[in-house]
């Protein structure tokens, strides 16, 4: 039971990652899925996740 739990926790993680990055790339980011980190580069990128509401909702769905 436990194991499955465990299953179903990582994979709804990953399909956040992923779900993170589709935005930022969909936004012209470079974007990197590490392991469990989502590495990402660009000029200006923190001014445009404040601009762009998508991206800051994109690791905030109910996925």
């Amino acid at each position: 039971m436990r194991a499955a739990l465990m299953r179903r926790v990582e994979a709804r993680a990953a399909r956040r990652r992923v779900a993170i990055a589709a935005a930022l790339v969909e936004a012209g980011v470079d974007v990197a899925i590490d392991g469990e980190v989502v590495r990402v580069s660009a000029r200006g990128l923190r001014a445009r996740w404040w601009r762009d509401l998508a991206l800051r909702e994109a690791g905030r769905t109910g996925s």
